[in-house]
């Protein structure tokens, strides 16, 4: 199945929803994001200290919203080196003409974090 995520890709933020790790009930934050085919890249400016880091470590599946549309998901810490740089460009790429702070240090030290887009709902 492709599920094109196109009608999403300029929104502002998403809101990622993790099951948290010590109670198990659903943890909200908003975040940026990238859409590259069926995946969202989101990065970790505190790395594997973030607490949905650590849920989505302990718990893959996620479900995200993007503006009124609802997605689930599974989670990964990128690994590969070509997927993290792709992950790193693409967020930075597409924040970096609205904020007026310099991300390229961000970039350069978040944690990448993909989402691989499983169903709409």
């Amino acid at each position: 199945m492709s599920l094109s995520l196109d009608h999403v890709v300029e929104e502002d933020f998403c809101y990622l929803t993790t099951t948290g790790r010590v109670t198990g009930r659903p943890r909200t934050i908003e975040i940026w994001f990238a859409v590259h085919k069926q995946t969202l890249y989101i990065l970790a400016g505190s790395r594997e200290n973030a607490g949905w880091v650590k849920n989505l470590t302990r718990t893959p599946k996620v479900s995200v919203r993007i503006g009124k549309h609802f997605f689930t998901g599974s989670a990964r810490i990128v690994a590969q080196a070509k997927e993290d740089t792709l992950a790193r460009r693409l967020v930075v790429d597409k924040y970096q003409p609205r904020d007026s702070d310099d991300l390229s240090d961000w970039g350069r030290t978040a944690l990448p974090v993909a989402i691989d887009i499983e169903a709409s709902l």
